[in-house]
């Protein structure tokens, strides 16, 4: 028997055929409403949009079946959902509304349609190896430019893995190890600061120019003070010997 979603608290309640359906109140009176394509019905506020969700997360059709049958586009089963690659094992699409958007299982994983999820290669029946093992299903496969992640393969598929720190990958020997430090020349000595001697000093005092004395004025003969010349008299004065204390006196003449 049908639940009355307006006797209800949430005033939603699931179909009880049809696991894709759902009867809401609405003034007062239930309305049937249908899933997105490809969901079912989860609960109120629940799933990833209106109430649905995808099937496979939890038993919600249980003694039930859809009433819509699938609606494909291109890589989409249904107008919504998760599917399967149809060349990769590493690859899956998302649906949503039709429109299909790649995606890529990381780490080594392939894409599992039991569990619509990335899982373990030897979870993955049927899945072709990775090129990237053919060489060696058990060996190790430098990762582009990386210096420290490489894929080790592991029965025929590839992990990511990571070297431990202070470790590189050795594209030669394909193992983790540590790095190798390049034979850089030693650096050359500093030169020693010149410093200046004392004779240095001198010269370069002597090189500074030094000032140049103002010449001093010459006088003319026409400018020299008048010297005094005595007369003959006065000359044999003077050379007469006098008596101690005694003062020569002028003539009268040169005065």
């Amino acid at each position: 028997n049908q639940e009355d979603p307006c006797k209800v608290k949430s005033r939603v309640v699931a179909d009880a055929t049809y696991c894709d359906r759902y009867w809401e109140c609405q003034d007062g009176q239930p309305e049937l409403y249908d899933c997105p394509n490809g969901l079912v019905y989860a609960g109120k506020n629940r799933g990833v949009t209106e109430g649905c969700d995808y099937p496979w997360r939890a038993n919600y059709c249980e003694g039930k079946t859809q009433a819509n049958g699938p609606i494909g586009r291109e890589h989409c089963d249904w107008l919504y959902g998760i599917f399967g690659h149809e060349t990769s094992c590493t690859r899956y699409w998302t649906c949503w509304n039709g429109t299909a958007t790649e995606q890529l299982c990381i780490g080594g994983l392939l894409y599992n349609e039991n569990t619509h999820s990335c899982d373990w290669p030897e979870n993955v029946d049927g899945c072709q190896k990775h090129p990237l093992c053919n060489d060696d299903a058990n060996g190790n496969v430098p990762l582009g430019k990386s210096c420290n992640r490489y894929w080790q393969c592991q029965g025929g598929y590839p992990r990511l893995q990571r070297c431990p720190a202070m470790l590189v990958f050795d594209k030669r020997s394909l193992r983790c190890e540590e790095v190798e430090r390049p034979n850089l020349p030693p650096p050359a000595p500093r030169p020693r600061p010149n410093r200046p001697q004392q004779f240095q000093a001198s010269q370069q005092q002597s090189q500074q120019p030094q000032p140049q004395q103002r010449p001093q004025p010459q006088y003319q003969a026409s400018q020299q003070a008048p010297q005094y010349q005595a007369n003959p008299q006065q000359r044999a004065l003077e050379s007469i010997p006098l008596p101690p204390g005694a003062i020569p006196l002028r003539s009268r003449s040169g005065q």
